[in-house]
């Protein structure tokens, strides 16, 4: 008995130190941010390149508005919807053309989507390399978030609909197409929605913080899934640090196609969360 409480308080202690561990890397780069934006502020730019204006925002508003109708009309649901194939195409193809709507907005207005979303900024191999170490710092973050879920709702918490969706996939084709939509549509999608747009807007308006709590909020109640609003919340404010201070949304594309490739992963061998 005295062996097993050891163990446990060993287990509590080597968590507590990874939680810490996570921390610190995020809290280095908040602060690495501060300075960089403290002395880019004191620098006098004499040709500032063109960025989000009022149009913008009003582009941005109306797109908040119809994601919060949306989480309302979800959560005034009695009961969950059940999401179909056909239901996951159809909402990526909506998110893609939102995404298409915006970049043709931008660039009618004569902003570099490129320069300005740091797209060019770094290589696919450095982001990806930034990505690995940067989400492995956030995992014990988020895995915090979701056990002080789990401690209020339970263990027993609903699933997202599209974890039920794949858990319940019985063609490899059904199961392909979750994956891809998963690991390549959603990241891309999603990334330049939250943190490039929303978050670049309100970032120009009322400055980093309340960029960061803005976006990240919207991103885990876009998800229409209250157990999963704490992880997601996390999840999105680590994004968001990893674009400020990478200055690439390239950098969060991949921490997000990483991490639910490592999600999928998960509920295809569902024995390896056992172990």
């Amino acid at each position: 008995m005295l062996a097993g409480a050891f163990s446990g308080a060993l287990w509590t202690l080597l968590g507590s130190l990874i939680v810490l561990a996570g921390a610190f890397v995020y809290v280095t780069l908040i602060r690495q941010i501060n300075a960089r934006h403290t002395m880019a502020n004191a620098e006098i730019d004499a040709a500032p390149r063109k960025t989000f204006g009022l149009p913008e925002a009003f582009l941005a508003t109306g797109l908040v508005l119809f994601l919060l109708m949306n989480v309302t009309a979800s959560i005034g649901r009695r009961s969950p919807i059940q999401l179909g194939s056909r239901d996951l195409i159809v909402n990526s193809l909506f998110a893609l053309f939102i995404v298409f709507f915006v970049a043709a907005f931008l660039k009618f207005r004569g902003i570099d989507i490129d320069s300005l979303g740091g797209f060019s900024r770094t290589s696919l191999k450095r982001a990806l390399s930034t990505a690995v170490v940067l989400l492995f710092a956030a995992t014990p973050l988020i895995l915090l978030a979701e056990a002080l879920t789990q401690n209020a709702f339970g263990s027993g918490s609903s699933k997202q609909e599209i974890v039920d969706l794949f858990n319940t996939s019985r063609t490899i084709g059904q199961r392909v197409m979750i994956i891809v939509l998963a690991v390549v549509v959603a990241p891309i999608s999603e990334e330049f929605i939250f943190r490039f747009f929303i978050y670049g807007v309100v970032r120009r308006y009322f400055g980093i913080a309340a960029g960061l709590v803005f976006s990240s909020l919207l991103f885990a109640a876009a998800h229409a899934h209250l157990p999963s609003a704490a992880p997601l919340f996390v999840l999105g404010g680590c994004f968001t640090l990893a674009y400020e201070w990478s200055g690439s949304i390239l950098v969060c594309m991949a921490m997000h196609a990483l991490f639910n490739s490592v999600q999928l992963i998960f509920l295809a061998f569902p024995e390896l969360v056992q172990q």
